[in-house]
């Protein structure tokens, strides 16, 4: 069954399915690129649909610059739904060498995220370190879980550390932009770790978000800052969120009572739509109904899928 908010997505986003990358720099060992939202960075198992890398490689197959041995190799992935720069080795030597040194290289990376302010909010500090032990749920999304939270065995949820730098770079009345760096690279990490907190961001069924402003999830990643592995030279890559981001958040937005994505304007089939919901609710906790309590410990814990990373 197709989420309520990727059935939502593929009837207002305009280029879904025929996103296009933008190819920042390229030369013998590296590539970067600026990668849209909605399209995945490789593939998964399996898989033949379009993504980042067979879309960089069929441009330089184009140019004459690619074949057996000189094309994309990944070395880090940002999730679908998240846009913004995002580097290609060439090589595998090239490969080897990056993912060998990549904490050694990288400098800086830094994101960008519109994210609402729930009602139950945690007052935040204007910048600091969130710090919250992360999990993963059966359908592999990242998640902070709560005290007694537990998995569908009955067992505690296996936690790793994760750490989240954050600053709020500027504050409206329902919404926040914030700038974020990552100590540690985790699943799902920013969305988690702002959900937790009363900070969903905009656009994300996954971590219960209610508005969706522009039809996807908004997290860009904005910088990339690192010595180039092979000359020395040292690189930086920014592309800026677009504009309205930050118009959109001077401005507020009201929150639905629902997520947008599940208003009956926006569900053709909504008593399909409402057994889905119901229907991940059950598969969450085993295959049986959820009691009180059980929703009471439901926050994150939504079913999807989700590639890795951020």
């Amino acid at each position: 069954m197709v989420k309520a908010s990727t059935q939502y997505k593929r009837e207002h986003k305009t280029d879904y399915g025929h996103e296009k990358i933008e190819l920042l720099y390229h030369d013998q060992w590296i590539a970067v690129i600026n990668k849209p939202s909605g399209l995945l960075s490789v593939p998964y198992p399996g898989s033949k649909v379009r993504t980042a890398q067979s879309v960089l490689e069929e441009m330089l197959r184009k140019q004459g610059e690619a074949n057996s041995k000189h094309k994309p190799y990944v070395v880090h992935r940002l999730d679908r739904d998240t846009s913004g720069v995002m580097m290609f080795a060439l090589t595998e030597q090239a490969q080897e060498k990056i993912m060998n040194t990549w904490h050694q290289m990288v400098t800086e990376r830094l994101y960008h995220a519109v994210a609402e302010i729930s009602r139950n909010a945690e007052p935040l500090p204007e910048s600091g370190l969130i710090d919250d032990p992360l999990a993963q749920n059966a359908h592999n999304v990242g998640f902070v879980p709560k005290k007694g939270d537990t998995d569908r065995t009955g067992h505690e949820f296996k936690t790793v550390a994760a750490r989240t730098n954050y600053k709020m770079i500027l504050q409206g009345p329902s919404h926040i932009l914030f700038e974020l760096s990552l100590d540690t690279g985790k699943k799902n990490q920013i969305r988690a770790h702002l959900a937790a907190h009363g900070y969903p961001l905009a656009g994300d069924e996954e971590h219960r978000a209610h508005t969706d402003p522009f039809h996807r999830l908004c997290l860009h990643a904005r910088t990339l800052e690192f010595d180039h592995p092979f000359t020395g030279e040292h690189m930086k890559f920014e592309v800026p969120e677009p504009e309205e981001w930050g118009q959109y958040v001077k401005k507020g937005d009201k929150h639905p009572e629902k997520p947008v994505w599940d208003l009956p304007q926006n569900r053709p089939h909504a008593a399909h739509s409402a057994s889905r919901g119901q229907h991940r609710d059950e598969l969450q906790l085993g295959q049986r109904r959820l009691s009180a309590k059980d929703k009471a410990h439901m926050d994150f814990i939504k079913s999807g899928k989700s590639f890795r990373n951020v």
